[in-house]
């Protein structure tokens, strides 16, 4: 039986023994739309729940565009030059381009005229966010929780806002998608780490698929609405990244209709958990790092039995990475028992902590076995984590170890599958 994952640029083929009749389970394809461009102008003039976008612009106004970073296959160069082209001849100087970095590293100029196209990223001002610089975040409120949301100063100068994305399954948010343009990624870093807590990600409502009653989300929701955006333009996408669904408009009401076309054609259940899940991390850009693969790990964990087995293919190229504290947390950490222990102790606050506390979930349910081809063994195993190199080899091992009957389950895409226990 020969699956093929999605791995990096290239994917991954995979060979499992005909006679395991292993469940692949993925979400439902839809083909990409005819004329995407077609598609976004479209809802930009009918858009969900508000008037049309060159409507809401006044000739004093000045715009502020926010764009998803490189750890997202958002279409932004399709998005940001159908938004500018419905702006019509205004000013460039008027108009501001926000990357919601959240806590992830700034973009590289060669990243940015990728992701944006060489004229958008040569003639626009575009504003990285820096959760770690203060001085460039001033607070817009507080939200029911008490997090003080301390948001780009830029952004809330900007007098018309509108936040771009895309939609999929996320692991503690629900939803990508909506708000999450604005906060995190427009944060700072004690805003975040407030919305990522232990407490809040404990929750047995944080979760795939689950935004209403969801700690983080209602966060979210929340602090966005201290600073409303005037228009949201949110797309949904096949394994291909072409565009499936445009989702324009109001941002609640536009974000709302898109999670509901996803969550229709994303979430699968099953009838009981398996032995052993194999998972990819959605391919390139999403598997750029161990960290980003934790929503892999995420995704496997839902359907795994308790003591069960998950295998995670994620590439990589970006390493651990060596920014931020994820792989600091993870290496001085004993073992999963002491990592999680460190970050429930009361008072303690530092980035990162909230993929290492999903991490260490995980590997308390089920062992962790990890392939990529830009990881050593060294590294796999400092990160608590079994490695792999042969997946192939590995499968046959543990249902070696399990005995006839062992159960497997596959999720060629990973976390665009929301798998589930059904009842």
């Amino acid at each position: 039986m020969q699956i093929r994952l999605t791995y990096g640029k290239e994917g991954l083929e995979i060979g499992l023994p005909d006679d395991l009749r292993a469940r692949v389970l993925e979400p439902e394809y839809i083909e990409g739309l005819p004329d995407q461009a077609g598609a976004l102008r479209a809802a930009l003039r009918q858009p969900i729940g508000c008037p049309p976008l060159n409507s809401l612009i006044g000739p004093e106004d000045t715009i502020g565009i926010v764009f998803s970073d490189v750890t997202r296959p958002a279409p932004n160069r399709l998005l940001i030059s159908a938004i500018l082209d419905e702006l019509g001849p205004l000013s460039r100087d008027r108009i501001m381009l926000f990357n919601a970095t959240g806590t992830h590293r700034s973009n590289t100029v060669s990243e940015l005229k990728e992701m944006l196209g060489e004229e958008i990223a040569a003639n626009y001002k575009i504003i990285q966010n820096d959760a770690n610089n203060r001085d460039s975040h001033v607070p817009a409120g507080a939200t029911a929780a008490g997090n003080e949301i301390f948001l780009h100063r830029e952004y809330l100068d900007c007098t018309v806002k509108i936040l771009t994305g895309f939609i999929e399954p996320h692991f503690f948010a629900g939803f990508s998608g909506g708000g999450k343009a604005c906060m995190p990624g427009l944060a700072s870093l004690d805003t975040i780490c407030r919305n990522h807590s232990v407490k809040n990600l404990d929750s047995p409502l944080a979760t795939w698929g689950v935004t209403e009653g969801n700690p983080v989300w209602e966060d979210v929701r929340q602090a966005v609405s201290l600073a409303p955006p005037a228009f949201l333009v949110n797309v949904a996408l096949n394994r291909n990244k072409q565009i499936t669904g445009v989702f324009a408009g109001d941002y609640k009401k536009a974000h709302e209709t898109g999670c509901a076309f996803v969550r229709e054609r994303a979430m699968v259940p099953v009838s009981q958990p398996f032995d052993i899940v194999i998972s990819s991390n959605s391919g390139y850009p999403l598997d750029l790092n161990l960290y980003q693969a934790v929503k892999g790990m995420s995704a496997a964990a839902n359907i795994v039995k308790p003591g069960g087995s998950i295998i995670v293919a994620a590439d990589c190229w970006d390493g651990i990475p060596d920014h931020g504290e994820f792989a600091r947390l993870l290496h001085q950490a004993r073992d999963i028992g002491s990592l999680l222990e460190t970050l429930r102790a009361p008072g303690f606050h530092v980035q990162d902590m909230w993929e290492a506390q999903l991490l260490a979930l995980v590997c308390s349910k089920a062992e962790v076995y990890f392939y990529s081809r830009n990881l050593t063994d060294d590294q796999i195993s400092r990160a608590h984590l079994k490695p792999c190199r042969s997946i192939d080899s590995t499968v046959k091992k543990l249902v070696a170890k399990i005995g006839p009957g062992a159960s497997v389950c596959v999720l060629p895409e990973g976390p665009q599958t929301i798998p589930f226990v059904a009842g």
